[in-house]
């Protein structure tokens, strides 16, 4: 059978097998935020309270509006928000970094400037149908140093849905939609990190334990800066498999598709505890986001553990885009 037949087969399989789960994902709603639960496990959280900051660490870094705990099938956490040396990392999240608003340098990525902050607002809808969960809320991209006021620069509308999936796993959607009512607009300029989708990985993994590949075929050491339709990390965990992981995909109708990628190299931080990754759209190439005007991305997660192959991979990858 040629590589083609077997990839279509596989593509086939993966969407029949979507909704044939019996496990339903529900919402509950905490203090904290709002909680992804398939069975009785809780998958995922979306926060909407600030988080604090542990003592002596400037508030600044405080924010709201992101993705952690992120759990493995098995429950192992794969996030981790605010790490001793990037405190402005927050799980799953994807501020802009250098922003351009009237001349001004506006960034919403690094907290600890002051700049600029990205916070949820509200929650615009739920929703539970089909065996899966969907929570649609508005985060507000705040230009913190604006001459006249502290004002509100980018309004996003991110959409995070969550479904069982073959073999045990299950998928996230992740889309953002982004839109100024600015009168001259913002340019959000090309830089490596900023936008997409950003994963900081739990503090377990390091490059003795962990590692990436791209649907380029591109690992740890190769992979930054360069483009991709999907990416794999994974690393060790206490799952009985002894690793968990995370599949990231990048929609073909996304800015810059292929998708530029910011990938941190095994020296970062000494070394140690320093796995992160992110799409990012501006990498290479600036974007003009005009007044009043609708902008998506779309992103998928396949949340696993034990193994996921890059012929898996590709399969999910044209499910998605399918």
């Amino acid at each position: 059978m040629s590589f083609k037949r077997k990839l279509f087969l596989l593509v086939f399989a993966i969407i029949l097998n979507f909704p044939a789960f019996s496990q339903n994902v529900s919402l509950k709603e905490t203090s904290n935020g709002v909680d992804f639960v398939i069975g009785n496990q809780r998958v995922l959280t979306y926060q909407t309270a600030t988080a604090d900051v542990p003592e002596g660490i400037k508030a600044a870094f405080k924010k709201s509006g992101f993705i952690h705990p992120l759990t493995s099938p098995s429950g192992q956490v794969l996030t981790r928000i605010q790490p001793p040396d990037h405190y402005h990392h927050y799980g799953i999240w994807g501020p802009w970094t250098r922003a351009t608003i009237n001349g001004r340098e506006v960034d919403f990525w690094n907290l600890g400037d002051g700049k600029g902050r990205v916070d949820f607002s509200h929650i615009i809808s739920k929703k539970q149908a089909g065996g899966a969960a969907e929570l649609n809320v508005r985060q507000n991209h705040l230009d913190l140093k604006a001459p006249e006021a502290e004002r509100l620069a980018i309004s996003e509308d991110l959409r995070i849905k969550v479904k069982p999936a073959d073999k045990g796993r299950y998928m996230v959607d992740y889309t953002t939609t982004i839109f100024t009512s600015l009168e001259k607009g913002i340019l959000l300029d090309d830089y490596r990190y900023g936008g997409g989708i950003g994963f900081r990985a739990t503090e377990m993994w390091d490059p003795s334990n962990s590692s990436v590949l791209t649907s380029e075929g591109k690992n740890r050491v190769e992979a930054d800066g360069t483009n991709a339709k999907w990416i794999i990390v994974k690393g060790k965990t206490a799952d009985k498999s002894g690793q968990s992981g995370i599949l990231l995909m990048s929609h073909n109708t996304n800015k810059s598709h292929p998708e530029p990628l910011r990938v941190w190299p095994e020296d970062s931080n000494g070394g140690k505890e320093n796995v992160f990754i992110e799409f990012c759209p501006i990498r290479h190439e600036s974007w003009e986001i005009l007044p009043n005007k609708r902008y998506s991305l779309k992103y998928r997660m396949i949340v696993f553990d034990g193994e996921l192959s890059a012929g898996e991979a590709e399969a999910y990858w044209r499910a998605f885009v399918k």
